[in-house]
């Protein structure tokens, strides 16, 4: 008997004698670790929904993960369905890793759910409330102690329509965030007498924080032993010791890479294959990120200074020029401006970035450029931009931002915070590998990306502010700048409509309306306060009372009229929108696959789209080639792409992933050519 089976039999042995002394104390108590069965939103006859085996272990006992490690034991589910209806293999979310004695157990320390598909029969009837139980039992323990538990749980599946309320729903998405995303990518393996050998696709953007493996199969490694991480450009090496004792020798190999210590994770099977001999060490954790750290607040710098000129920063230009064109009226009070304005646009930028981190710190799957993806904020930029507008058309002055006539650091720093707001949606070359790092960083140093981001935006109008070489060679102020502050009204305008649009992709045409209408009446208020201040007539006091009863109508009515989000567009490219399963099928049909991720607020991706993908060449192109395209559109929050986004290493849209009919996928540039995709779907020119 080897040594392995001998320490798991003393061990059974001694659990069965404790179990028996204790028998009357431990047989007639609950379970330490409470189950229901829930059941997730209605789905149409033959369609397929979720069921939640949701565990709620008591403080200091574990469940396990369905490897439950050297000791434990996974799940066992006995289904009793309706006919016709079928369930398929359970989804686990990331477990931890337990080390008791030498021993290392895979476990779960906190509430979580086992997620189960279910499929409705075909024959099923709208309406139906279908029965479903299943017989669980799972093992419970603490460091001391385990318990065999069980449990016959039972729920009720709806057929279709479906009519569930938003917390099932909201309760269905928190479950299915915590779950590892679909890598993607064909992983290999390479078997040796001492050691399993991984070669896992990760973009090098993607950072890793105290990652692990958990291999699914049993008998293969060694798993408390340690594991070794090494990279080879967007490779990920891992090597692990072989299992001690009559190691399995399998022919695929199924697991999930924890990314972090926050629980994200990336899930893929790996097939035998070539495995890279060696690799760049790995450093993971603070030192790894205290290592690379100076270089990814370079890249936030350099992303932050590129991203004043992409489209997505447009519509605030015309406040940046007004603000330029003042800066050579004196030297101190252009660096009392430069500096103000500085400390807006980072603080903006740190207040965005610690609203982000706090919401992924919470479970919810948010990424850069969150707050377009809410139907208020949308609504606020709109007022917003129509109150620019009316200011710039001189129908109103308000003196304290400052942003056209006399300047004031007052001014100035209100223009850095609307300038930060706005021109963050898009991720630009750079800036995409530190925003996608952030996200996994600890606390401290992600901020100080995120502050690093916003001095690269503002490096442009401080350099003005401080070099009085640059200053000189800036226009004179006169009475051109009338003019030209009315000019600057029409990109501010334009700013508005796309807004305005933009609230009816995401919210529906009445939210927008509603939201057209009140931005009407914030302009009718400006002109009447305008008015007043051209008759010397004081108009604080009934502007200020008309702001109040426009924003309590606003909170009362907005709410009232969200809809959901309006359908996808229309493509040449005709494709589907993207879906964990939707790209799993896609991959395993050997064709090549094009991911295009998208939201309506980024100007990027629709200058992209103009330019590169929806055009004929490119819809020729795919045909030929049989090239499937999935589109996701992040324009809602949408927690799916949300963690394919994490896994790829990305804070935000676009982001474009090339799958070819075999090897590692390949992450395309942001910003596209009208050649890029034409020339991935067909190398050699045989299908254009």
């Amino acid at each position: 008997m080897n040594l392995r089976r001998y320490c798991l039999l003393v061990a059974v042995l001694w659990q069965s004698c404790l179990m028996l002394l204790t028998a009357p104390a431990w047989a007639a108590s609950p379970n330490h670790i409470a189950a229901e069965l829930v059941a997730g939103p209605a789905p149409a006859p033959g369609e397929e929904t979720q069921l939640a085996i949701v565990m709620r272990p008591e403080p200091g006992w574990h469940g396990y993960w369905l490897n439950p490690g050297d000791a434990g034991l996974g799940m066992q589910m006995d289904w009793t369905l309706p006919s016709g209806a079928k369930v398929g293999e359970p989804h686990y979310p990331v477990p931890r890793t337990l080390l008791i004695s030498g021993l290392m157990n895979h476990v779960y320390e906190d509430e979580y759910a086992v997620l189960v598909p279910f499929t409705a029969p075909e024959n099923a009837k709208p309406g139906a409330q279908l029965p479903v139980t299943v017989k669980a039992q799972w093992l419970a323990c603490t460091d001391e102690i385990c318990v065999p538990e069980s449990a016959e749980l039972a729920a009720t599946v709806r057929i279709g329509p479906d009519t569930a309320a938003g917390p099932l729903k909201a309760r269905f998405e928190d479950w299915t965030q915590r779950l590892p995303a679909p890598l993607g990518a064909e992983a290999t393996f390479a078997l040796s007498d001492d050691a399993v050998r991984f070669a896992i696709p990760l973009p090098a953007t993607a950072s890793l924080g105290q990652p692990h493996l958990f291999v699914a199969h049993d008998k293969l490694v060694d798993y408390a032993a340690p594991q070794v991480f090494s990279r080879e450009g967007d490779m990920l090496i891992i090597s692990i010791p072989r299992a001690r004792f009559a190691p399995a020798s399998p022919e695929e190999v199924k697991a999930v890479l924890r990314l972090d210590a926050e629980g994200n994770g990336v899930i893929f099977t790996a097939r035998p294959g070539a495995v890279p001999d060696s690799g760049t060490p790995l450093t993971t954790g603070i030192a790894a990120s205290s290592s690379a750290l100076p270089w990814l607040l370079l890249g936030a710098l350099v992303g932050g200074l590129l991203l004043n000129i992409m489209p997505c920063v447009f519509p605030i230009l015309s406040l940046k020029a007004l603000s330029l064109a003042r800066a050579g009226e004196s030297q101190a009070q252009a660096r009392a401006e430069g500096l103000a304005y500085t400390a807006g646009v980072v603080l903006a930028c740190l207040g965005l970035g610690a609203m982000l981190l706090g919401f992924r710190a919470a479970g919810e799957q948010v990424g850069w450029a969150f707050q377009l993806q809410e139907p208020s904020v949308v609504a606020l930029l709109l007022l917003l931009a129509c109150a620019i507008t009316a200011n710039l058309l001189g129908l109103f002055e308000f003196g304290v931002p400052g942003f056209a006539s006399e300047g004031s650091p007052q001014g100035a720093f209100a223009t850095g915070l609307l300038a930060a707001f706005v021109a963050t949606p898009c991720t630009g070359p750079f800036m995409a590998t530190a925003m996608g790092a952030a996200l996994l960083l600890p606390v401290a140093p992600a901020l100080a990306l995120f502050a690093t981001l916003g001095l690269g935006i503002a490096l442009p109008f401080l350099a003005i502010a401080f070099i009085p070489a640059l200053r000189r060679r800036m226009p004179k102020p006169g009475a051109w700048m009338t003019a030209f502050r009315r000019w600057m009204a029409l990109p501010m305008g334009l700013t508005a409509l796309a807004l305005a649009w933009l609230a009816t992709r995401i919210a529906g045409p009445w939210f927008a309306l509603v939201s057209i209408g009140l931005a009407a009446l914030l302009v009718a208020l400006l002109a009447f306060a305008g008015h007043r201040q051209r008759q010397a007539r004081p108009a604080i006091r009934p502007t200020a009372f008309g702001l109040v009863v426009l924003g309590i109508a606003a909170l009362l009515v907005l709410p009232q009229v969200e809809r959901d989000r309006a359908a996808a567009a229309e493509s040449l490219l005709d494709p589907e929108p993207f879906s964990e399963s939707a790209l799993a099928r896609a991959r395993a049909s050997g064709r090549p696959v094009f991911a295009w991720f998208t939201a309506d607020w980024c100007l990027t991706c629709k200058v992209n789209e103009k330019v590169a993908i929806e055009r004929e060449e490119t819809r020729r192109a795919f045909e030929g080639a049989g090239v499937v395209v999935l589109r996701g559109d992040w324009t809602r929050r949408d927690p799916a792409i949300t963690r394919y986004l994490t896994s790829q290493g990305a804070a935000g849209v676009p982001l474009y992933v090339w799958y070819p009919r075999q090897g590692a996928p390949e992450t395309l540039p942001q910003v596209l050519t009208p050649g890029t995709l034409i020339d991935k779907a067909c190398p050699d020119g045989t299908c254009r």
